[in-house]
């Protein structure tokens, strides 16, 4: 029987906290309930979970500094859960690395589902055993994008960036030319699960954008109005 996956809960509030608990492992999930931020660090290194489901409000070291502890020795998966919905507060969280953000109170049945769409997208990004193939490949002057082993080269240096942001680059990478709209972008990224602000796309744009700004022979730009694209510029002549 293969192993369960797990997940950790992280919030102060045990009726929300059980809740989510008995509707994960009717999923066949193992989970580990946290009430607050330090007691999440110890727990991190000792269960080794799976996803990691995160109340900011906590007490003691609230869940964007947890999050930010645990983004420094894990690319695990992290959703955030807030009653906090303003657009900053969804940027902050995606900014220190969360993979998902959800507004409290949250349907059940689309926790559920984000959370199955983020494990599906991890556990192909960790199977490093399969044979690379040449289509998770595409490489331009000063660019190299390998979806088989999630890495990225630019000016012969290796860049670090997290997964979501690997995948969203390879996408556009993969269509040069080619324009998507930000619902476009959510729905191949995140999962047609995902029901999320399209801020989430102009926020993981930026930080491509900071790590690689392009040169005189490519670029990642904007479509006012639209949405982005890989665009290949014309060679002088």
């Amino acid at each position: 029987m293969a192993e369960k996956q797990r997940i950790m809960i992280v919030d102060d509030d045990p009726s929300i906290a059980e809740l989510i608990s008995l509707y994960l492992e009717k999923e066949c999930y193992d989970t580990r309930i946290v009430e607050d931020g330090e007691s999440a660090i110890k727990v991190f290194s000792e269960y080794r979970p799976d996803m990691i489901l995160l109340d900011l409000m906590l007490p003691g070291i609230d869940g964007y500094q947890v999050c930010r502890m645990i983004r420094n020795e894990s690319d695990v998966p992290i959703m955030m859960l807030s009653a906090k919905g303003e657009v900053f507060d969804k940027v902050l969280g995606l900014e220190l690395g969360a993979d998902d953000y959800m507004i409290k109170p949250f349907d059940t049945k689309e926790l559920v589902a984000r959370v199955k769409a983020v494990l599906r997208r991890s556990l192909k990004r960790d199977r490093h055993d399969e044979p690379e193939k040449q289509d998770n490949f595409v490489e331009y002057v000063g660019l190299q994008v390998n979806l088989a082993n999630y890495s990225v080269i630019y000016n012969d240096q290796s860049v670090d960036m997290p997964p979501k942001e690997i995948e969203l680059l390879y996408f556009l990478a993969a269509s040069p030319n080619q324009v998507f709209t930000r619902e476009q972008l959510l729905d191949h990224i995140w999962g047609y699960e995902y029901i999320g602000d399209t801020r989430t796309v102009d926020v993981h744009i930026k930080r491509i954008r900071e790590k690689l700004p392009g040169n005189e022979y490519w670029s990642i730009s904007t479509v006012w109005g639209i949405g982005y694209k890989f665009e290949l510029k014309p060679v002088k002549q």
